[in-house]
């Protein structure tokens, strides 16, 4: 019989050690991956260690804005993934880092990430989306799985440390089962219990964020992931923080597409916590080739 994967605290237990760092030196870190995962590692989990990485290196009282990230080469799950800070400044009100992780002494993703001391001043953002079923409203994860057994692949059997309900249809459902939407809603949130430490939910959303973005691109012609459809590879990632928020409670994620072309799609999306403040934005761009049935 083959054994379910962890959910639940579990899986976030198990993702807490995915984030949890060694520290190897007064600027250099060490990550692993899962023991079980696909066959590269996913952007999220080193976007998430770059930025643990950084943030480890400044004042606790400053907390990340923001952070721009290029992936370059893709990353091997089995090898550990040594990241190497650079702090480029401390001013009295912003630090910046820049963390790149490497393997086989080659750079597979750099980062620069922005910390801010709080402060006050204008506040205002956009409304929220319109008429959007609450997370209780929609299927769960395991009830969209049960009509595509043949899709799971990899995907079920590795750990689930997110809860992840799609408003619409998901970009892995078969060829032709997905009509065309400008949009890609996914209420989110980590399954289980995160301790009370800002960078380490600001890690967590980092994490998440890389999840469902790009799909918003296939969304816009109805197309999917896998054969008959599209396969793809994030190429950069950008997310600003701007609202105190915890990454284990419920979070929408509205996600849209400004432009395809050159084989490469534009992706953007706004995160909003269930009472509507906008606590994060995330923009990407990826490689998207198709491919043959």
């Amino acid at each position: 019989m083959t054994e379910r994967p962890a959910a639940g605290q579990a899986a976030v237990d198990q993702l807490l050690e995915v984030l949890d760092l060694d520290h190897t030196g007064e600027m250099t870190f060490r990550g692993m991956s899962p023991p079980v995962g696909p066959q590269r590692v996913y952007g999220g989990q080193v976007a998430g260690q770059a930025l643990v990485a950084a943030g480890r290196t400044v004042d606790a009282e400053r907390f990340v804005h923001s952070l721009h990230g290029y992936f370059v080469r893709p990353g091997d799950p089995v090898e550990p993934i040594e990241y190497q800070v650079e702090n480029i400044r401390d001013g009295r009100s912003f630090s910046v880092r820049r963390s790149v992780a490497f393997q086989h002494g080659k750079p597979i993703f750099f980062m620069s990430a922005s910390f801010q001391r709080q402060e006050e001043g204008l506040d205002h953002q956009a409304p929220t989306p319109p008429d959007v079923p609450g997370p209780e409203d929609v299927p769960t994860m395991a009830d969209r799985l049960s009509r595509y057994p043949e899709r799971l692949g990899i995907w079920g059997q590795i750990p689930r440390p997110i809860d992840v309900r799609y408003v619409g249809e998901p970009g892995w459902v078969r060829p032709g089962d997905r009509p065309a939407d400008p949009y890609q809603r996914v209420w989110m949130r980590i399954d289980g219990k995160l301790p009370d430490d800002p960078l380490l939910h600001a890690c967590a959303l980092t994490y998440a964020s890389d999840l469902t973005l790009l799909d918003s691109v296939l969304s816009v012609h109805g197309e999917v992931w896998g054969p008959g459809g599209v396969v793809g590879a994030s190429l950069d990632h950008a997310l600003w923080f701007h609202r105190s928020f915890r990454a284990d409670e419920w979070f929408l994620y509205d996600c849209w597409s400004p432009s395809a072309s050159g084989a490469r799609g534009l992706a953007t999306g706004r995160m909003f916590t269930t009472d509507g403040r906008h606590i994060a934005s995330a923009v990407q761009e990826g490689l998207l080739r198709r491919v043959g049935a």
